[in-house]
């Protein structure tokens, strides 16, 4: 242990990554449905380095938090904004009654328990599971004045509230929205999803089959179809089920079809669409010849990002009837990092990532109905990365000083509200900042871990003891945060707002910013439509909870 504590405090960096290998390698701890989680798993890593007595910079902490604020905020930037208008109230209603009751517990307990700043800091980041409040919290806490010594005090307690309250948090919010919930709904997560997926669908049909088995077959068309046009033809074809007229051989040209093109006798039409639909019905389209020409049709997938207003808040059953549609087969949607189920009723926002296959021709005429192709290159544009950063963190700086106090955003918060306008831009105009999903989740998951094992790291030596002393009070703490501001935000949702109990179980669970939450519900519900609140909860939440990083340090100091 020597030998390791004297490289480490030569080599501070050898020491991060240390905690980085550890920290993920414990995050993958999994008891029974609860998940350790990467984040929880570097700051543990962290305080365990932490005991060599090892330093890390302060900045090389910062730096990588701002990086984390922005992916958060570029992420949501395309929901936050859409949930500006007045069909989305109850949500957003929902969302910050959360977050304000959270808070609220968090202010209120500090003083009976006897919790310092830091310790109700942590408890309420960790109890709403909601990281960037720890970032933001230490943010604020720097610009009070205090001194060098006060400062670490803060952040090894902070540090301390966060870990135990996280655990607490997580688990608590999968139990409640689980297990508690339900029986105030009087029903279960699987009746109530069960229930919306067949208001979405409309029909017994789904919209996407459980076998996507599409292919491409040559027919010589039956003589009964000569003189009809594409459009006619393909109207035979029963609702759900997807089959198309590509393109047309006559006599030694191959030609593209459009909806008005009138098929002749002798033209040999090359048909795609699913396997079963084509071997049951051959007979009647016509003989089926080999034309491996006409066949040639390279298929496939592509991400289409939503932009255009004339179809956003359309439903896919609405969109289904588009001209557009009739040529690419939706393969799934996307919405803040998670996957949506896919029925006629769902409906589209700006900024959804939605999946589908066909040709190049046809998804280029879909994605120019529907947005933008997302574009196949890996480079990151870090001019507009490092830009809205740099203005976000400029916005933030400007603050009113009451006493001690620095009274303003801060620039943690400053720069999460730039990555939100850079997200936003992103989405509307394809010409600039694009980031890749990879390069998000670097910034997101290894920007996080490593704030936080700077964290664990700064506080490792008073860690145990600060878990000692206060780990009753932050168990207790954390518990009356979930079951208050869960309790108030499914009460007012069902009773005021009367929200499927599935999709306000997403909304609550995006609110509290927990992915893991989310799949435990999308697991008892055995649905996908808790998805549909948790995009709009996460994009809203992550604002506000940020935010009371800076609140509860100004209420509490």
């Amino acid at each position: 242990m020597e030998l390791i504590g004297s490289i480490f405090i030569d080599h501070p960096e050898l020491a991060l990554f240390c905690s980085l290998a550890l920290g993920y390698s414990i995050g993958k701890i999994t008891i029974g449905s609860f998940t350790v989680g990467s984040v929880a798993g570097c700051l543990l890593a962290g305080v365990l380095v932490g005991q060599t007595g090892v330093v890390v910079s302060d900045d090389l902490k910062q730096a990588f938090f701002l990086l984390f604020l922005f992916s958060i905020g570029y992420r949501t930037g395309p929901q936050f904004f859409r949930s500006l208008n007045l069909s989305a109230l109850p949500q957003i209603a929902i969302t910050a009654l959360l977050c304000v009751v959270a808070l609220v517990v968090a202010v209120l307990l500090a003083p009976l328990m006897g919790l310092s700043v830091g310790i109700a800091a942590g408890l309420l980041a960790g109890g709403a599971t909601e990281s960037a409040t720890l970032g933001v919290a230490i943010d604020s806490f720097a610009k009070t004045g205090a001194d060098e010594a006060a400062q670490q005090i803060f952040d090894a307690e902070i540090a301390t509230g966060f870990a135990v309250a996280y655990f607490v948090g997580v688990i608590a919010t999968i139990f409640f929205h689980t297990q508690l919930a339900p029986r105030f709904y009087g029903r279960s997560l699987k009746e109530a999803c069960a229930e919306h997926e067949a208001e979405l669908e409309d029909d017994s049909a789904p919209m996407v089959p459980k076998h996507r088995d599409f292919e491409a077959r040559a027919y010589r068309i039956a003589h009964e179809f000569a003189g009809h046009t594409v459009a006619e033809i393909e109207a035979q074809v029963p609702k759900h089920v997807r089959a198309y007229i590509d393109r047309v051989r006559r006599d030694d040209k191959i030609l593209p079809t459009s909806r008005d093109m009138v098929l002749k006798d002798g033209d040999i039409a090359a048909i795609a669409g699913m396997r079963s639909f084509l071997i049951d019905h051959s007979d009647q389209i016509g003989d089926e010849v080999e034309d491996p020409e006409l066949l040639d049709l390279p298929v496939e997938t592509d991400d289409i990002v939503v932009t255009n207003n004339a179809v956003v808040n359309q439903t896919l059953g609405e969109l289904s009837t588009r001209p557009e549609a009739r040529t690419v087969f939706l393969r799934g949607i996307m919405r803040s990092g998670e996957r949506l189920p896919i029925f006629r009723g769902v409906t589209l926002h700006k900024g959804d990532v939605v999946t589908v296959s066909g040709t190049r021709r046809h998804i280029v005429d879909a994605a120019a109905a529907l947005g933008y192709l997302d574009r196949e290159t890996s480079k990151t544009d870090m001019v507009f990365v490092a830009f809205f950063i740099l203005l976000g963190g400029l916005i933030g700086i400007p603050a009113l000083k009451y006493g001690a106090i620095e009274l303003g955003l801060g620039t943690s918060v400053g720069v999460l509200l730039g990555g939100l306008v850079a997200g936003w831009l992103s989405s509307v105009r394809r010409t600039f900042g694009f980031v890749p999903e990879a390069t998000l989740w670097i910034f997101d998951s290894v920007g996080l871990c490593v704030f936080v094992a700077c964290v664990g790291i700064t506080s490792g030596t008073s860690f145990v003891a600060g878990v000692l002393e206060s780990g009753p009070s932050l168990i207790i703490g954390s518990l009356a945060i979930v079951i208050l501001a869960h309790g108030s935000a499914i009460f007012v949702g069902r009773k005021v707002f009367n929200i499927n109990e599935g999709v306000l179980a997403g909304t609550c669970c995006g609110a509290g910013t927990s992915a893991p939450a989310l799949a435990a519900v999308q697991e008892a519900a055995q649905s996908q439509v808790p998805t549909l609140g948790y995009g709009l909860g996460y994009a809203v939440g992550n604002v506000l909870l940020a935010l009371w990083g800076s609140v509860i340090v100004i209420l509490l100091i």
